[in-house]
C-alpha cells in the first residue's frame, strides 16, 4: 500500500502542471465566458445580468450571420482542398526516388514562415496590378493557346496509348514517355498555329479587385477566397508531413501482393493507401476543421484593405466586439459569439467523426 500510494502521488505530481494550466486557461476561461455571455459588460463597469439578450441580439445581427456563413463556407472549402492537396503532395514526395529530402524541404518551407509575413506577401500579390492579376491577364489573353495545348496533349496521349495497348498489356494512360511526346507535339502545334495567325492574342487591361470588394463568388466573398488560397498555401505542408509519415508506415508487401494480383496504380491507391491512411486522414481533417473555424490572424492583418463584411469570420467577430475601434467593449456579445463558435466547432468535429472519415484503418 505504501508503494502504491507513493506511485499515485508521483503520478499526480507529474500531471499537476498540466492540470493547473487546464484549470486556469480553459475551464476557468470557459466558465467566465459563459457568465459574461449573460451580462452587459464593457470592462469598466460592473457586469449587469441581461439574460438571453446577447444571444437574441446575435440572431438579429446581420454581421454575425454573415460571419457565420463566411466561417462555414471557408472551413468547408479550405478543409477539402488542403486535405486533398496534402495527400497528393505526400504521395508525390513518397515516390520521389532522387532528392527526396530536398523535395520534402522545399514543400515544407511555406509552413515555417510567419503567418503575418505570409499575409503581407499575399497582400502584395493580390493588389489590383499585382502578380495574381498578371497571371489571370495572361490566361485570358492566351486562353485559346492553352486550350489547344491541353487538347493536343489529350489527343496525342490517347492515340499513343491506344496504339501501344494493341501490342502490349498494362500500358498506363499516364505513361511518362508518352506524356513527354504528347506535350512536345502539342507545343509544336500551338506554335505553328500561332505563327500562321490562327490563334489571336486578346489584349486586355485587366484590373481585378481581389481584396477591397464586396462581390461574392458562389457562397463566399471574393476576399475570403483570396484568404483561403493563402491559408491553403501555408497549411498544406504541415498536413503533407502527417500523410507522409502515414504512407511510410504502410508495408510494401501489400503493394507487391496487389501488383502481383494485377492491380494497377490507381487500384492500389484506392484499396490500400486510402484505407490504411484513415487514422491520419481523420487527424488531418479534424485539425483542419478546428483551424479553419477559428481562423483569425490572416483576416485581422488585412485590416482596412478589405470591407469588414467581406472578411469577417466568427473569431474576428468576437475580437471586433471585445475590442471595437473607437467604441466601448461589448464583452457580453463577444462572449456569446465565442460560445457559439466553440459549440459549432465541437458539433462539426463530432459530425465529422460520426459520418465522415473514420479513425480506424482497414
Amino acid at each position: 500500500m505504501g508503494r502504491a500510494g507513493s506511485e499515485e502521488r508521483s503520478g499526480w505530481l507529474f500531471i499537476l502542471p498540466f492540470t493547473v494550466s487546464m484549470a486556469l486557461f480553459f475551464v476557468y476561461a470557459i466558465v467566465r465566458t459563459a457568465y459574461y455571455s449573460f451580462t452587459d459588460f464593457d470592462l469598466f463597469k460592473a457586469p449587469s445580468f441581461v439574460g438571453l439578450s446577447n444571444y437574441t441580439a446575435l440572431v438579429s445581427d446581420e454581421l454575425f450571420l454573415t460571419a457565420l456563413r463566411n466561417t462555414i463556407g471557408f472551413s468547408l472549402i479550405v478543409t477539402t482542398v488542403q486535405t486533398a492537396l496534402a495527400l497528393a503532395l505526400a504521395v508525390l514526395v513518397n515516390h520521389a526516388v532522387r532528392a527526396r529530402g530536398l523535395v520534402r524541404t522545399v514543400f515544407y518551407l511555406p509552413s515555417i514562415m510567419s503567418s503575418a509575413a505570409m499575409t503581407l506577401i499575399f497582400l502584395w500579390l493580390f493588389q489590383r496590378d499585382g502578380f495574381m492579376t498578371a497571371i489571370v491577364g495572361v490566361v485570358l489573353a492566351y486562353h485559346r493557346h492553352i486550350l489547344l495545348f491541353f487538347a493536343g496533349i489529350a489527343a496525342v496521349q490517347g492515340a499513343l496509348v491506344l496504339k501501344a495497348r494493341r501490342r502490349y498489356d498494362g500500358v498506363s494512360i499516364f505513361d511518362p514517355f508518352f506524356l513527354l511526346v504528347a506535350a512536345a507535339s502539342a507545343l509544336t502545334l500551338v506554335v505553328a498555329c500561332a505563327l500562321a495567325g490562327l490563334l489571336p492574342v486578346f489584349d486586355n487591361d485587366l484590373r481585378v479587385s481581389w481584396l477591397n470588394t464586396q462581390q461574392r463568388f458562389f457562397f463566399m466573398p471574393v476576399t475570403l477566397w483570396s484568404v483561403a488560397l493563402m491559408n491553403i498555401f501555408t497549411t498544406v505542408p504541415t498536413l503533407m508531413l502527417l500523410f507522409l509519415a502515414g504512407l511510410q508506415s504502410i508495408p510494401n508487401a501489400l503493394y507487391d501482393a496487389a501488383e502481383i494480383d494485377g492491380a494497377n496504380a490507381f487500384q492500389r491507391f484506392r484499396h490500400i493507401t486510402v484505407p490504411a491512411l484513415r487514422p491520419v486522414t481523420f487527424a488531418v481533417v479534424t485539425m483542419s476543421i478546428i483551424g479553419t473555424l477559428q481562423m483569425f490572424d490572416q483576416v485581422a492583418i488585412l485590416g482596412d484593405a478589405a470591407p469588414l463584411a467581406s472578411r469577417v469570420t466568427l473569431a474576428y467577430y468576437v475580437y471586433e466586439n471585445a475590442f471595437p475601434a473607437g467604441a466601448s467593449s461589448r464583452i457580453g456579445m463577444a462572449s456569446a459569439a465565442a460560445l457559439v463558435l466553440g459549440i459549432l466547432t465541437i458539433a462539426v468535429v463530432y459530425v465529422q467523426k460520426s459520418v465522415g472519415v473514420k479513425e480506424r484503418a482497414e
